[in-house]
């Protein structure tokens, strides 16, 4: 579903298309000159497609082209010309359309040029986020981020990826410390050795001496052959112990004599080995509390914590989210072999939750979308609406103006958009829609007709049942 400005002065092929373009599940926005076209673009978000008429009593397409570029070079125009305006719509391309249609013309080849110029804006937009990633301005690795918080992170990540000194990283779950992890071995010497994560809450206890240190052969029951543990696996390399803080009180203690003397002894062995690693420990655990409480050693913390870097949750750095949602869709895009973009509508929406689980949660609602969705955006309906938007998301005060302010336009301005995100989000059931605003399903169709929205959406219903108007 993409947002389609339809340009026009002719009241039946302006009709015409709306309806075209509704059914192919489009959302056109239709206006009857260049004059209104001008003042959309301007006070709009970006639209995906511009499908404007080349000649028109108060201007040009040529003028729609030119505004639609500025406001994003990626808005495809696509002109609409009679047979004597071809050689001006050639024109045109080469100034930028994508293409033109000569009336009369095929409704079903207008809807492929149409097809076709979204993909190729998908593309644009796509590269752009590439190119923004490439720079290396908003990336370390896996790590993206424009924030001061993840700025601070990267800074410090490159000042200690060549040292041998121990690092604690802390931070809730879904903050992405094993991609910190990764970025400290990438990016010093010792990046192509062995780099070995251990998830100490995933190990049974039975099996986690075993798994760290190595065994001989015999140690125990079941211990048929030699195994060297994933500690001497990281020889020369780096260590990464996940969730350190669920180690058992006696594996601490020799995780405490590695580090000290930077030896290994096996289960069932009577000699030790030299290993020299670099351990690097993550826990969403208050490691500090852990001490006072006795459940973790202290001289065990004090090895660790040599440098500390605190991840920041996702709420500490909201400028990041649509950095990461666009990295995301990316991604899992091209995992589905598909090409989407976010509808402004769905990339707010994004932007604006808590994400209590974090990126990792972030990552789960993207992927989530782009299996839902039907078309080359990704809309609100294809969200979850199990993830609420948070208080902070509805203006508590406005600031008043210098100049003053028209607060009865404000108002109907602000109700209006809201009456029609919350259509949007309950897919057109009313029932639902009223509840997402809290309003009774009587006062909410009354606020529809107020603002001539009863048939914003021809396929709307009234409840899950499709119950059409006045039939409850």
């Amino acid at each position: 579903m993409a947002r389609i400005l339809v340009v026009d002065d002719e009241p039946g092929l302006r009709e015409m298309l709306s309806v075209l373009l509704r059914r192919a599940r489009h959302e056109p926005v239709v206006v009857t000159g260049v004059i209104a076209a001008l003042a959309r673009i301007k006070a709009d978000d970006p639209y995906d497609l511009v499908v404007t008429d080349l000649s028109m009593p108060d201007g040009t397409g040529m003028q729609v082209l030119g505004a639609a570029r500025a406001k994003d070079p990626t808005t495809e125009v696509v002109m609409i010309t009679a047979y004597a305006t071809t050689e001006a719509a050639v024109e045109a391309m080469r100034k930028g359309a994508y293409d033109y249609v000569q009336k009369p013309f095929n409704n079903a080849e207008l809807l492929a040029t149409l097809d076709k110029a979204l993909e190729k804006q998908a593309i644009h937009r796509e590269n752009d986020v590439l190119r923004a990633s490439a720079r290396g301005s908003f990336r370390l690795g896996d790590l993206i981020g424009k924030s001061e918080p993840m700025k601070r992170v990267m800074s410090l990540v490159e000042r200690i990826a060549s040292a041998p000194t121990s690092v604690l990283i802390t931070g809730e779950s879904g903050t992405g410390k094993e991609l910190v992890a990764r970025a400290l071995h990438d990016r010093g010497d010792r990046r192509g050795l062995p780099f070995v994560v251990v998830n100490c809450g995933a190990l049974p206890e039975a099996l986690m001496e075993s798994e760290l240190f190595g065994h001989e052969k015999g140690a125990f029951t079941g211990a048929a052959t030699r195994k060297e543990g994933l500690i001497r696996a990281a020889d020369k390399g780096t260590l990464f112990l996940d969730e350190v803080g669920e180690l058992t009180a006696a594996l601490q203690v020799k995780l405490l004599r590695v580090l000290q003397e930077r030896k290994v002894r096996p289960v069932g062995s009577e000699k030790e080995q030299d290993v020299v690693v670099r351990v690097v420990a993550a826990t969403n655990r208050d490691v500090e509390q852990e001490v006072k409480d006795g459940r973790f050693r202290q001289d065990l913390f004090y090895r660790l914590n040599v440098i500390r870097l605190v991840m920041p949750p996702l709420r500490d750095r909201p400028e990041d989210i649509p950095l990461l949602a666009e990295h995301f869709l990316i991604k899992h895009g091209a995992l589905a072999g598909r090409r989407l973009t976010f509808s402004p509508e769905a990339l707010r929406w994004i932007a604006q939750q808590r994400y209590p689980g974090n990126v990792r949660e972030l990552e789960n609602v993207v992927e989530r979308a782009v299996t839902l969705a039907t078309g080359p955006r990704i809309m609100l309906a294809d969200l979850p609406d199990a993830v609420d938007l948070p208080s902070e998301d509805v203006p508590r005060t406005v600031t008043l103006p210098p100049s003053g302010m028209d607060l009865d336009g404000f108002l109907g301005e602000t109700e209006h958009r809201l009456l029609l995100e919350a259509l949007e989000r309950a897919g057109g059931v009313r029932k639902r829609a009223a509840s997402l605003v809290g309003m009774s399903f009587r006062s909410f169709r009354y606020r529809l007709a107020k603002y001539n929205l009863s048939d914003v959406d021809e396929g709307a219903t009234d409840d899950p049942d499709g119950a059409r108007d006045g039939e409850d």
